[in-house]
């Protein structure tokens, strides 16, 4: 096999890929075994979905779990020399993020009709997988302790029986805070101004703002902080693993992700990274996705029995466009008027 001095180059750029250079020079058969990916899916939860992919194709996917705001900046930090070729998860508001900016790559899946049109990209740069509403949640134990109940709505958040008791991820790092957000927008009718007065009311019941979205909700878990703001999944998983807490839609309006896949532009696996993003929008992969008690888009996939409904929320009339285009510029106020101090 011939191998260019300027590919040599190439992979040498990083201590990534220099890892990676015995594997080149073994062969196209031990090149097309893997397959490097980014997440935003919980560990366990990609661990299930890429295992069983590998177990059907062979394929072996290196991953590695990012939050939303993690994984645009590596794919900017990586323009050149792209690490990965497909990123799996994440909230679509950071996809279109990734798509604007040039780091994702188009691509007409043949099993992207079972998605509504509503949830893909027109271009095809992106395709949702799964939508999840932002809840609260509260320790009931450290509830009990405090002589609190748990809030059922955002001005609820803001009473004084909540001071310095919530947690929720830092919007520069996390699509689920920045989902917060314009949620809180849209609850003040679009009204920025009313809604920054809300946020700055909110930041006085926030102890700690978290680099990732599903933190908090760990943190109220095992009682180390009694609130937390974060995806209902998330947190329906937390209690059916035995965590003792309570869960709450705010009843003044919710906004919800749209989990997202997309190809990373120029990836070095891009055959296989086709291959992985056709074999989770498959029957399989739907019916795996649909066990982590999120709201799957596919036609086929099996009902999502999480003791929620999306008929009973009161849902804002989300955009995600809208939202991916003015993300900059919000968060810039929002460490401006709020904070941009995070810690893990």
């Amino acid at each position: 096999m011939k191998i260019s001095v300027r590919s040599l180059k190439v992979f040498a750029a990083s201590a990534a890929a220099a890892v990676l250079l015995p594997l080149v020079l073994a062969g196209p058969a031990a090149a097309a075994e893997a397959v490097k990916a980014y997440t935003t899916m919980e560990e366990p939860l990609a661990k299930a979905l890429f295992d069983e992919f590998e177990r059907e194709t062979g394929i072996r996917v290196e991953w590695v779990r990012l939050s939303g705001g993690e994984a645009v900046a590596r794919l900017e930090a990586e323009r050149a020399n792209p690490q990965a070729s497909i990123w799996v998860g994440g909230v679509g508001t950071q996809h279109i993020e990734a798509k604007q900016k040039g780091l994702t790559a188009p691509y007409r899946s043949r099993a992207a009709i079972s998605i509504d049109e509503k949830y893909r990209d027109p271009d095809s740069y992106w395709i949702g997988l799964y939508v999840g509403p932002i809840a609260f949640c509260i320790n009931t134990e450290r509830a009990a302790e405090l002589g609190i109940g748990i809030p059922k709505s955002w001005a609820d958040l803001i009473k004084p029986e909540y001071a310095k008791r919530v947690r929720v991820a830092h919007p520069s790092t996390s699509g689920t805070a920045y989902n917060m957000v314009t949620t809180v927008i849209r609850i003040h009718g679009g009204d920025e101004d009313k809604a920054f007065g809300y946020l700055r009311k909110l930041n006085n019941s926030i102890e700690q703002y978290t680099r990732s979205g599903s933190s908090p909700g760990k943190s109220a878990a095992i009682g180390e902080i009694p609130v937390a703001i974060g995806y209902l999944h998330d947190q329906i998983k937390l209690k059916i693993e035995g965590a003792p807490i309570e869960i709450a839609i705010p009843s003044d309006g919710t906004g919800f992700e749209t989990a997202s896949m997309s190809l990373i532009k120029d990836g070095p696996d891009s055959l296989n990274a086709k291959k992985l993003y056709d074999w989770v929008l498959g029957q399989k992969a739907m019916d795996t996705i649909s066990k982590w008690y999120v709201i799957p888009l596919s036609r086929l996939a099996s009902p999502s029995d999480t003791g929620f409904s999306l008929r009973d929320m009161n849902l804002v009339n989300q955009n995600d466009q809208w939202d991916a285009e003015n993300k900059a510029r919000l968060v810039e106020r929002w460490n401006a008027e709020i904070t941009s101090a995070y810690t893990e």
